[in-house]
């Protein structure tokens, strides 16, 4: 297997766990906007507190994000 070939396998499995996330989250919260997915999404990865200063408007969630 190519380096090239390596490195899609690792972005297509990367996008997929991205794609299973966001599908939780929507799941989780039916009505929330994608904005809202997103935030939810940046809590995950990045924790409440840095998503909180990077994006100001994680405050404002209406269910907290542990």
């Amino acid at each position: 297997m190519s380096p090239a070939e390596k490195l899609q396998l690792v972005s297509d499995a990367t996008q997929a766990v991205i794609d299973l996330s966001l599908a939780g989250i929507r799941r989780r919260h039916p009505a929330a906007s994608d904005r809202e997915c997103f935030l939810r999404f940046a809590c995950i990865v990045l924790g409440r507190d840095v998503a909180r200063t990077v994006y100001p408007d994680v405050a404002h969630l209406t269910h907290p994000v542990p």
